[in-house]
């Protein structure tokens, strides 16, 4: 069950990637708010509004993650979890800092904490016309199974992809090999 005790799990992390860079991803408070905001309202548009997110702060079955570059957040992502599936509602990456793993590791970071919760699948919905993000969830194990019409903006429809086996052995390896790509 996804329900265990986020208090042992570290939402928090650091580590410097070759050019000297610092990279730090922590647990998503209040204070994060506007610079997150100027991130969704970037990316997606409409997007979330600020009340959804301070909910979701506020929700026990939920957890948001920010990523920083030598300070400055520049990519977060969150999931809610329930009973034993993780449902990732959002990855955002500054277009400027796109195709530098930052999605790569957040996703890596949500789907760990997932399996140390006990969750033991995962499914996600992506725009249809977003293949570079399609492509990525592949990579962690995502499987499309089905269409939501129109989901986004009444306009667009979203490919919904699901992952089984999060708590498998099997499963774990991924996650390290996926890991030591950022080394």
């Amino acid at each position: 069950m996804c329900a265990k005790s986020s208090e042992s799990t570290s939402s928090s992390a650091e580590s410097v990637s070759s050019s000297g860079e610092t990279l730090t991803i922590e647990r998503m408070t209040e204070a994060h708010l506007p610079e997150v905001m100027r991130i969704e309202r970037e990316v997606f548009m409409p997007g979330w509004s600020e009340e959804a997110f301070r909910s979701d702060l506020g929700n026990p079955a939920a957890l948001y993650l920010i990523l920083r570059l030598n300070g400055k957040i520049v990519a977060y992502a969150g999931m809610w979890m329930v009973i034993d599936e993780a449902h990732i509602t959002n990855v955002a990456v500054k277009p400027e800092y796109r195709g530098r793993q930052f999605a790569k590791r957040l996703i890596h970071r949500l789907l760990s904490i997932a399996r140390e919760r006990g969750c033991v699948k995962a499914f996600l919905e992506v725009r249809i016309s977003n293949t570079p993000a399609q492509k990525l969830y592949e990579k962690f194990g995502f499987r499309p199974v089905a269409v939501r019409a129109k989901y986004y903006d009444n306009t667009e429809d979203a490919l919904i992809m699901w992952l089984e086996g999060l708590d498998t052995p099997e499963y774990g390896q991924r996650l390290q090999t996926i890991e030591q790509e950022f080394r």
